[in-house]
């Protein structure tokens, strides 16, 4: 179960062209501290074994697209997609719908949750609230 660099990457190349077309210049600069802040705190908690190197690494690249101002309505968002893939992976583990990807890692790990996919996700919907309400 892993993040691919090139997928941290990509996302965090996409800030960087795009942020710099959508976003004034000065708040611009500073998404690049939620990069770096968010790093730091992914590197202390990866070495504490709470998450993975890889979701520290998307959270830092995912960290630039969000506004200061929405890190709580952000927190509200992935609090209830983590619970919503939790639940999801876990049905789709016991059920037919694992034939749709039976050689899945994560099927086969225990406790262990593949967090990428509620990262991915809050992105997504972060992303999309953004879009349909104008923010």
């Amino acid at each position: 179960m892993r993040i691919p660099n090139k997928i941290v990457l990509a996302l965090f190349a996409v800030f960087v062209v795009i942020g710099l077309i959508a976003l004034p210049f000065d708040e611009y600069l500073w998404r690049y501290a939620h990069f770096g802040i968010a790093l730091l705190i992914g590197i202390a908690l990866n070495a504490g074994g709470l998450v993975g190197a890889g979701d520290a690494k998307f959270a830092a690249a995912a960290a630039p697209f969000v506004a200061l101002g929405d890190l709580h309505a952000l927190s509200l968002v992935f609090a209830a997609n983590l619970l919503a893939a939790w639940l999801t992976h876990r049905i789709a583990k016991h059920t037919a719908l694992r034939r749709l990807v039976p050689d899945w890692e994560s099927w086969d790990q225990g406790k262990k949750f593949p967090m990428g996919l509620a990262l991915g996700a809050t992105m997504v919907i972060y992303l999309g609230l953004g879009v349909a309400f104008g923010t």
